[in-house]
């Protein structure tokens, strides 16, 4: 974890347990020219803008007074839901995950294949299985989760 991620998770953890709240991820990142500093939050049905602006002001106002600055360079800061299409990240998202529809992409191809979209059936703590659509059959695989670069959930069509 980058000290930048380490600091802001210290620094808004007492109001997302005062207010109940779930840190979903924190990124720090380039993109062009320009840093963002992206914090994802959740709560049980849903986060909105207003409780995000809570916690974005009350990070904003702790960042500001931080001596040394934890983030030397300008950014912008960015509270937001994970929205959606959420990524998976801890025991816990994928946990909440079963019998959800997930996009899963990997870091080598299965027989050509390095993206699975369908419905997560089983999980275990070294694979998750997914029940999806191969033209007009339904298949089954079983991947193991080391194998996973990204997982998150999907909207099917």
């Amino acid at each position: 974890m980058s000290s930048v991620v380490q600091t802001v998770t210290e620094l808004v953890n007492p109001i997302i347990e005062e207010k109940n709240f779930e840190l979903v991820d924190i990124e720090f990142v380039k993109e062009g020219k320009s840093w963002y500093l992206r914090v994802y939050i959740d709560k049980e049905g849903g986060i909105n803008i207003e409780e995000c602006a809570l916690v974005s002001d009350y990070l904003s106002e702790k960042l500001d007074t931080c001596d040394p600055d934890p983030i030397p360079q300008a950014y912008y800061l960015e509270v937001s839901s994970p929205g959606a299409e959420r990524p998976l990240k801890k025991e816990k998202d994928y946990e909440r995950a079963l019998n959800q529809y997930i996009h899963v992409k990997l870091y080598q191809a299965i027989d050509g294949i390095k993206i699975f979209e369908g419905t997560m059936t089983d999980l275990t703590k070294e694979s998750l299985t997914i029940e999806y659509k191969d033209k007009t059959r339904t298949k089954s695989i079983t991947l193991d989760r080391s194998k996973i670069a990204s997982a998150r959930l999907a909207i099917q069509f």
